[in-house]
């Protein structure tokens, strides 16, 4: 199969809650050489289109609403004619970054996107943000958490519209019955797999 995973990491800021800090954001790009699917859009349009390199981009797929992770959602979509997906129990944060605009297309749990003949699976794990979602890639053994889970452990939830028991139960009722193998791509730094989060699960 020809279907891969290419990754970038661009820098900027995050703000909720009054607060602003520094953040670096993965950029993961999958599919082959022909089409492929953008999984969140931090913070420069043009780092994002240098993975694409050229390719036609089938979705911009948004792991949740954090402003760092849809902050150049709408340029992107102009710049490549590709739809925005989001849950929608994440509207009320979207709405922070782009209260005059919306996504496109709705995601929801267990629906199947295809790009360059693989399936992303989408997982909702609420927690983190309400909408927050990973993506299963059953054919690359890879998910892609987002801010829900990370090398470590589970993401933070100390801000608005987070909650603590929610994002551990996500975690273990959708993630840690992937296979242990599953490589796990998150939204900020390293990646790890599902066994070696198993043990960080508090």
């Amino acid at each position: 199969m020809s279907v891969r995973v290419d990754h970038a990491v661009t820098s900027g800021t995050f703000s909720l809650d009054g607060e602003t800090f520094d953040v670096d954001n993965n950029v993961w790009v999958i599919g082959d050489d022909e089409e492929c699917i953008v999984i969140d859009a931090p913070h420069s349009v043009d780092d994002i289109l240098a993975v694409v390199n050229g390719r036609s981009v089938k979705a911009i797929i948004c792991t949740h609403a954090h402003d760092d992770h849809v902050r150049v959602a709408p340029a992107l979509r102009q710049a490549t004619g590709a739809p925005i997906l989001l849950h929608p129990a994440d509207r009320p944060l979207w709405e922070l970054t782009h209260p005059d605009e919306l996504w496109d297309a709705d995601l929801e749990d267990g629906q199947t996107i295809k790009v360059a003949g693989a399936g992303l699976k989408v997982l909702h794990t609420p927690g983190h943000a309400p909408g927050a979602v990973c993506l299963y890639v059953h054919d690359l053994g890879c998910v892609f958490t987002g801010d829900t889970l990370f090398q470590g452990g589970p993401g933070a939830t100390g801000r608005s519209f987070s909650d603590k028991d929610q994002i551990v139960a996500s975690i273990r009722t959708k993630l840690l019955r992937l296979p242990d193998e599953t490589v796990v791509h998150t939204g900020h730094g390293d990646d790890t797999t599902i066994a070696a989060e198993r043990e960080n699960l508090t």
